[in-house]
């Protein structure tokens, strides 16, 4: 496996992370590898589901309950969730908005109990079960059943969100300060690799079976595709299981009575506590800015492509599956650059390049896919490494013991408050009828996250944190 190549030449089961006289066993290469597959299963769901097949997929299902005839150029029907008027083609944008939502309420939480939980790994899988079952529960979403997958969908999200708060929370277990960023970067790499496998397979296998005028044919591919990252999510989640260990945090061991409400009243006391950790929020702060970023870029680099440059379905595609590729290379490159130079200064660096990501996509001619691809392999090597550097830096923050709940609060600013960017993006456009303008609004998210970050005194914030700070930052 890569991500063995920058561990220590010990045997699967020696010690390889460093533990304090008090602290728990140190993790084993074989742990480690665990840990890394569960990025494998779990990015299959993102790419396959979240950012390709769902939204045509569910968006059709909807609009044959509105009436609508399977393959109409437009759909101008309603259907009545709850009784509530929702035109077709809103019913996918709302049901996101309302996963993000609960979303907000249930990663804290999820992280409070996992950090006072025994059996964080029972956790890992109860939210991992939960999301691949309700995902490959989409074979059944067929003709117009479009709240039962609207539904499916919700509880996938969630369970999604949840499962990689307790991901992350194992992340500062599996080694010392040293070492995370170069852990982080090859579970982001992994991940990657894994999530465009599996796309690239579903991909090849529809463009095999699609028959020209056949819409029905084509939204039996998108469900199976769908199915399938369930499937891929579930087997491959095992592995993780199987290797990892269980290190309790203090509190866990001292726990006693109900897990949950004891979970909801830790919450309540870090809620109360967390002002004593302004450096931390501070580092949050910049982390949502500039992450909120990075985050319209992904979502709406394919309706730039199509509207502005007026591309074809055919280039988009390779492009995702290029930018997939990519950055399982990007996140193994920045990762190793920090460990040079740090990844704080890493961090920014990226964020200096996302810059002109931006510029150079305003710039881009129409109807010319070359240039749009070579962006997309400049977004692919930025991507993996400035989100998986972010995901380090921020364990070197958080206060011993209090893992998945700070992670609960990292997720809500990774996902959470992703609406930001794409409304920045959305008003602009609506003032000025340019996508391109519209594009340009998002330097404000790199440039402001740019500056929040490197006014953050990551030394003295890791300090404050009652950790060991790493080498170099």
């Amino acid at each position: 496996m890569a991500s063995s190549a920058a561990d220590p030449a010990t045997g699967p089961g020696e010690p390889v992370g460093p533990a304090g006289p008090a602290g728990p066993p140190p993790a084993t290469r074989r742990e480690r590898r665990g840990w890394y597959v569960y990025d494998w299963a779990n990015s299959a769901f993102q790419t396959t589901v979240i950012t390709v097949f769902l939204g045509p997929f569910l968006t059709s299902v909807t609009e044959l309950a509105a009436g609508c005839e399977l393959g109409a150029d437009r759909c101008d029907g309603y259907v009545y969730p709850l009784g509530i008027k929702v035109a077709a083609g809103s019913f996918y944008p709302y049901l996101i908005s309302l996963s993000v939502f609960l979303t907000v309420f249930v990663l804290p939480v999820m992280g409070a109990v996992a950090d006072r939980s025994l059996h964080k790994k029972r956790l890992l899988a109860g939210a991992a079960f939960t999301g691949a079952g309700a995902t490959i529960a989409m074979a059944f979403v067929t003709g117009d059943r479009y709240l039962l997958g609207g539904a499916l969908f919700v509880v996938a999200n969630i369970s999604f969100g949840a499962a990689i708060v307790v991901y992350n929370s194992f992340l500062p277990q599996l080694g010392g300060p040293d070492e995370r960023d170069a852990i982080s970067s090859r579970g982001w790499a992994i991940g990657y690799l894994g999530g465009g496998l599996l796309l690239a397979l579903n991909l090849v296998a529809v463009s095999m079976l699609t028959e020209d005028g056949n819409p029905q044919r084509t939204l039996d591919l998108a469900r199976w595709s769908i199915v399938s990252a369930g499937v891929w999510w579930a087997a491959f989640t095992l592995v993780p299981l199987r290797w990892l260990r269980e290190h309790p945090t203090t509190e866990a061991l001292r726990a006693h009575g109900n897990v949950l409400t004891d979970g909801f009243r830790q919450l309540g006391r870090t809620l109360r506590e967390i002002k004593a950790y302004p450096l931390t929020l501070y580092f949050l702060l910049a982390f949502l800015v500039y992450n909120d970023g990075i985050q319209t870029v992904i979502t709406l680099a394919s309706q730039y492509g199509t509207e502005e440059l007026r591309l074809e379905q055919g280039t988009l595609i390779v492009t995702i599956l290029l930018v997939q590729f990519l950055a399982f290379g990007g996140a193994l490159l920045l990762g190793a650059l920090a460990g040079r130079i740090g990844a704080w200064k890493t961090v920014l660096l990226s964020l200096v390049l996302w810059t002109g990501v931006i510029v150079a996509a305003f710039r881009l001619p129409a109807e010319a896919p070359v240039p749009f691809m070579v962006l997309g392999a400049a977004i692919g090597l930025v991507l993996g490494g400035s989100q998986a550097l972010s995901r380090s830096l921020f364990s070197q923050l958080i206060p011993r013991g209090r893992e998945g709940e700070y992670y609960g609060f990292y997720e809500i600013s990774d996902k959470g408050t992703s609406w930001l960017g794409p409304l920045a993006f959305g008003l602009v456009f609506q003032l000025t009828n340019s996508y391109r303008v519209g594009l340009v609004s998002l330097l404000v998210f790199f440039v402001v996250g740019f500056l929040l970050l490197l006014a953050v005194p990551m030394r003295r914030a890791v300090l404050a944190a009652g950790n060991t700070p790493p080498r170099v930052l």
